[in-house]
């Protein structure tokens, strides 16, 4: 271990970061994230100064990391605090980031109302997918409070597939992603909560909150007032859904 509290060893390091550490040598040696290389002894050991582990996790783009792991044709590594694969993980983390919601004072009383839409959006996820993975199971969820953004993304099935059981007159993507914020498709547990997305939708309306939800290649830009859906076809193709909610 270092014997300067400034720095941190490469195991520290990984930790903080949540990546392996031959993913951190491979970092610094492409130049993503420098070391600092110091002697302890007969060998040379890799330090990492706090203030840049920490300027590197505030000036994480959460929204870039979780679209190109979402529309990646192989996945990229996700780093292990970004990666929920079940669902009590994910909810043991989402209680994680109310509490540093509730830090936040200029929220007031919204914390809960975020948390809700994070909560809605991730649990739909796993309430439409589950044992029907088509490669990665599990979500994506990341935030960014200094930027105050929450990133949640899937490798599932996407909407159109999944309402197409109940729905098989749906033809495209922005059919199905209309459908899933304004209509209730059944008395199902996962609808029953909240109504899924209508519930999300009734949130972001009625608050200052924005959200950009993609599936597909239809995506959905909402914010506080809005009555009418927002919904246009993009270049880029989500194989599950992604989601960006800002406050």
């Amino acid at each position: 271990m270092s014997n300067d509290i400034n720095l941190l060893t490469i195991k520290q390091a990984s930790e903080q970061i949540g990546v392996s550490i031959d993913t951190l040598r491979r970092w610094d040696k492409n130049g993503k994230l420098k070391s600092i290389r110091l002697s302890r002894g007969k060998y040379e050991h890799r330090y990492y100064k706090k203030n840049a582990i920490k300027e590197y996790l505030a000036n994480l783009d959460v929204f870039k990391i979780a679209k190109d792991w979402a529309k990646a044709d192989e996945p990229p590594e996700l780093q292990s605090f970004f990666s929920c694969p079940d669902g009590s993980v994910f909810n043991a983390r989402l209680a994680k980031l109310e509490a540093e919601l509730m830090k936040i004072k200029d929220l007031d009383e919204k914390f809960s109302l975020i948390s809700s839409i994070t909560g809605e959006i991730g649990n739909n996820s796993f309430d439409h997918n589950l044992g029907n993975w088509p490669d990665v199971a599990g979500i994506f969820f990341g935030y960014n409070l200094n930027k105050r953004k929450i990133a949640l993304a899937d490798r599932g099935q996407g909407i159109l597939k999944t309402l197409k059981r109940v729905r098989p007159d749906l033809s495209n993507h922005q059919e199905a992603l209309r459908m899933a914020f304004t209509e209730i498709i059944s008395g199902r547990s996962p609808e029953s909560r909240g109504n899924g997305l209508k519930y999300v939708r009734s949130l972001v309306a009625k608050h200052n909150f924005n959200l950009l939800f993609q599936t597909g290649n239809a995506r959905l830009q909402l914010k506080k007032g809005d009555k009418d859906l927002d919904i246009k076809i993009t270049k880029t193709n989500i194989q599950g859904c992604l989601a960006l909610i800002s406050f």
